[in-house]
Order: C-alpha cells, then sequence, then structure tokens
C-alpha cells in the first residue's frame, strides 16, 4: 500500500480491524513517496495541503506509532455515553511487528532494517551501479538485502521476501503455454538494461515447469538470501489461467521448493 494515498491514523484503524477480524493473519505491505501521476490527483487528493504533505519516512513512522499504541488524541476518558480512547481502536498488540515495507534501493532497505521491519524485495529495484556496468537483477535485489540485514537490529530474526512474477506450466494447456510465453518474451526487452529516469531493473519473468521454476529460484542470489517469497501474478490473464497457475504453485512449485502444509492445513495462500 503505498502510504502517499492514506492518512496513517485512519489506515492504522483500517488494519487493525481487518487483522481482528481475520484472526491475526494480516502481513500489511507499505511504501513511500508521492502518488503516482501526483500532479494530476493532488488537488483531488489532498485540496488543501498538498504542498505540506510529508511523503517521507516520517508518514511510515506516523503509521507505526498509531500500530503500536501510542498516544493519538490528547483527551480519553468518557462523555455523555460515548468513551474516547487516546489511542487507535482497535489495538493489536504486535501488528507492527508483522509490518512489510516495499524497498526499491539500498538506502530504502537500509532504512527498513534499522527500524526492524521486514523487506519486501520485488520484480523491480533501482539499479545503483555505474553507467556502462552490466545489468544483473539478481546481484542488485542481493545488495539490498545484504544491507538490509547488516542494518537490522536482530538480523537473526529479520524477514525477508522476494516477490517474483512465476508461471508454472505443468497442468496448463499447450493454448495457455503459448500465451504465457508469448507474455514473459513480450516483457523480456525492459530486463536488459535500466529504465527511466529512476533506472529501475526489472526481473524476467519465470515460466515453465515447477521443477524447472524452481531451479531457477534456487541459483538466484537474491531467493538464496530469503525464506519467504511472494508470487506476483500477471495482471491480464483469465480466471482459468489463474486457477491453474495457483493450483500448480501450490502443489507443484511450493513442494519442489521445499514447503510442507502443515498437518490439515490446505495449500499456502
Amino acid at each position: 500500500m503505498p502510504l502517499g494515498w492514506e492518512n496513517p491514523l485512519r489506515l492504522a484503524e483500517d488494519l487493525a480491524t481487518v487483522d481482528v477480524l481475520s484472526g491475526g493473519r494480516l502481513q500489511p505491505g507499505i511504501s513511500v513517496g508521492p502518488p503516482m501521476q501526483w500532479e494530476h490527483v493532488r488537488d483531488a487528493l489532498y485540496p488543501d495541503t498538498a504542498d505540506a504533505e510529508d511523503f517521507s519516512y516520517a508518514r511510515v513512522e506516523r503509521l507505526l506509532r498509531h500500530l503500536r499504541g501510542e498516544p493519538a488524541s490528547t483527551f480519553s476518558g468518557q462523555q455523555g455515553i460515548e468513551v474516547f480512547s487516546e489511542r487507535v481502536q482497535p489495538h493489536v498488540p504486535g501488528l507492527a511487528d508483522r509490518v512489510w515495507y516495499g524497498a526499491g534501493s539500498v538506502r530504502s532497505a537500509t532504512w527498513a532494517g534499522a527500524q526492524g521491519l521486514g523487506l519486501l524485495s520485488s520484480s523491480v529495484v533501482k539499479h545503483e551501479g555505474e553507467p556502462g556496468e552490466p545489468v544483473d537483477f539478481a546481484r542488485a535485489q542481493r545488495a539490498q538485502m545484504d544491507a538490509f540485514l547488516a542494518a537490522h537490529p536482530d538480523p537473526g530474526a529479520a524477514r525477508l521476501s522476494q516477490g517474483l512474477v512465476v508461471v508454472p506450466t505443468d497442468s496448463a494447456t499447450a493454448d495457455q503455454r503459448r500465451r504465457y510465453e508469448r507474455y514473459a518474451a513480450e516483457r523480456l526487452p525492459r530486463t536488459t538494461e535500466p529504465q527511466g529516469p529512476a533506472r529501475l531493473l526489472f526481473a524476467p519473468d519465470l515460466v515453465g515447469p515447477s521443477e524447472q521454476i524452481a531451479e531457477q529460484l534456487r541459483a538466484h542470489a537474491g531467493f538464496q538470501a530469503v525464506d519467504e517469497v511472494v508470487f506476483a501474478l500477471p495482471f491480464s490473464f483469465e480466471h482459468d489461467d489463474y486457477v491453474q497457475i495457483l493450483t500448480d504453485i501450490a502443489e507443484r512449485l511450493a513442494p519442489a521448493l521445499g514447503w510442507t502444509a502443515p498437518e490439515g492445513a490446505g495449500a499456502p495462500a
């Protein structure tokens, strides 16, 4: 969730409520920076305060304070039939410890580590090498992870997650395989060099049988540093495609990577 679109106090209320309703299963992921297309949405989003809004890490710190139950009001007590709390309600102890930060740069990864947050490293990272230096997404991602761990107060307990687009084809039809391979091929050129002013690196999509994808992941420098993964789904596929992909991830790819379902549990969510 890009925090530029959110009021940290209201978001803290929403996150805590959803966590209570879900039985403590919420894993919030956040990032900072101005909203996309800021110049076009600023007057609708913040008509009176656009020039004063702080889109820095301070916005994350505000959210964490609210989630931790620090005072959000100078008043608490009862007025008539209304009861007021000095902190965000509901309050869920430990929810702040489950917050993940989506970092795109070494600087952001270092900051997230110093805050004790989890690190979400996705399929897009910043290329921070010298001009002309060979593009290596895995190495760039691993550099962020190493910086995160070096800054974390308890690296042994730090939570690291890698997010990539993976499309297993074990049970796919011939038509599905052709479409998946075409999709990945059309996106491949953007992975060969940094993109745009921010010099972003995109990871190649992994398409193929689960055993092949598992082998590619095990050889990936970023994957080697994590014990949690987030497999992203392409945006433009059909419902049956998602059913097939998720089924193959749960039944083929996850076990190939060493995942074992707890007794009585279903497939990984």
